[in-house]
């Protein structure tokens, strides 16, 4: 039941470190910071302050909020699973507390930039719309934008506290051993089918005669906003960034490092008011009109415009994967060593081509690969070469690639033979686990921690 026990725990901290911010931070949005009774159309909700610690606390909201979005996120739902979710909570309370007496900081360029990305991520969820989310929550994009970043940066800082605790940790394979050994064999968890796959990619490089048409369709509705159209209607109407249906192209404030650097380096070379003329980033061609700049922060609006692979530019990528596959297949170059010399994904080229799952490891469950991978993977023998295959990378560039199939582990009952990268990482993570409960003990008792009798039951700071 150990082992059963650390995988829970493992989903409870891989979830609250990823996708469950966006639920926190909407609902404090929401709730604000304060007890009180809120108003919606189903009722009277009473939210409250199940927990302070120090200057922070942790609302009942959150913690039922966090708890539904881990049952919505296909983890079983338990009292054991909420305990876990608020001492969680609480623990990140804690070591921002305690960042703050350590003198532990992260950089307002950190904090920005990952609110944008929360910010596109919660405006996703809302269809792009920033009129739903304002009228959803009764405040302007600004206003929440503001308060979201109080949010991240106590995230930030929790995270740069718990790196700070498990620094150099890492553990031995007799740990590992001695770790699966204590598992009830009734207790071993099975694992549907996995499989080992690899790519390697090529995107279409766009020749010049086509990144001059897209600079100078550009330069065409530069011109027309000079002569006195609408820049924001231009953008709504012309722009390949999907945002601008919404903002019209503008970005709002953000401040150094929130940005590709040429998109942050044109902002700053702007003055007030300006026009760019076309510059190019990794996600195309831009115009940009600075709005205003206030000391390291700047607000923008631009049009985007990509530069697109002709049909000979996706001819000739084509015949290179050819080539290389080739070459593969009459064993002139190993899969692996082509793959990190010549793919242009980045994600898996520093993994000699192969894709893996959230730990690292590289047997990837069949039922978790991408549907395009899947029926690809599905006509193929172990150990086969695809052809080369139309592909759209995750930044939407015109691309091939090839796939490789290299194992299929059949499912089966947990084992150190096949699944020693799933074993080591939950011994790992309970050693990680062990010194965070560890240091726990310890802060709390350098500041104030009140929780709700209410949650007695989940004996927190037993």
């Amino acid at each position: 039941m150990r082992f059963m026990k650390m995988l829970k725990n493992e989903r409870i901290l891989r979830f609250l470190g990823s996708n469950v911010i966006v639920f926190l931070l909407l609902t404090s949005v929401a709730f604000g910071q304060d007890t009180k009774e809120t108003k919606e159309e189903t009722g009277f909700i009473l939210d409250k302050i199940i927990c302070k610690i120090d200057n922070y606390i942790v609302l009942k909201s959150e913690l039922e909020a966090a708890y539904q979005s881990y049952i919505t996120d296909g983890n079983p739902g338990s009292e054991q699973a909420k305990c876990g979710l608020l001492n969680r909570l609480i623990m990140n309370k804690l070591m921002v507390a305690k960042a703050e007496i350590d003198s532990i900081l992260v950089t307002d360029a950190e904090v920005d930039q990952n609110t944008t990305q929360r910010m596109a991520v919660i405006l996703q969820n809302y269809g792009n719309s920033a009129e739903e989310l304002e009228r959803q929550y009764g405040k302007t994009m600004d206003q929440i934008k503001f308060e979201l970043r109080d949010q991240i940066r106590e995230q930030l800082l929790a995270n740069e506290m718990t790196r700070k605790i498990t620094k150099d940790m890492d553990i031995t394979p007799s740990e590992v051993k001695k770790f699966f050994n204590k598992i009830p064999k009734d207790s071993l968890p099975y694992y549907s089918a996995d499989v080992e796959i690899g790519q390697i990619v090529k995107v279409a490089s766009v020749s010049s005669q086509q990144k001059e048409e897209a600079k100078a369709r550009l330069e065409e509705l530069r011109t027309r906003i000079l002569n006195g159209e609408n820049f924001n209607e231009l953008a709504k109407k012309y722009s390949e960034d999907p945002s601008a249906q919404h903002n019209g192209g503008e970005m709002g404030y953000v401040g150094r490092g929130a940005m590709v650097p040429e998109f942050e380096a044109t902002a700053f070379k702007l003055r007030k008011g300006e026009i760019s003329h076309p510059f190019e980033s990794q996600f195309g061609f831009h115009i940009m009109q600075l709005i205003d700049r206030r000391g390291n922060e700047y607000n923008s609006r631009h049009i985007l415009i990509n530069a697109t692979p002709s049909t000979e530019d996706v001819a000739r990528a084509t015949k290179f994967i050819d080539s290389l596959r080739h070459k593969i297949i009459k064993d002139s170059i190993k899969f692996e060593q082509a793959a990190k010399l010549f793919s242009d994904d980045t994600e898996t080229k520093g993994r000699s081509g192969y894709f893996t799952d959230p730990d690292g490891g590289m047997r990837v469950a069949l039922n978790t690969i991408d549907p395009a991978v899947y029926l690809a993977i599905d006509t193929m023998k172990i150990g086969h070469i695809s052809p080369s295959l139309p592909y759209r990378t995750d930044k939407q560039k015109d691309a091939v690639r090839i796939l490789y199939f290299k194992a299929k582990i059949d499912p089966h009952q947990a084992n150190l033979t096949d699944d020693w990268h799933r074993i080591q990482s939950a011994a790992l993570a309970e050693k990680k686990d062990k010194a965070i409960n560890k240091w726990f003990l310890k802060a709390r008792q350098d500041v104030f921690i009140n929780i709700d009798p209410s949650y007695n039951y989940c004996k927190i700071l037993e």
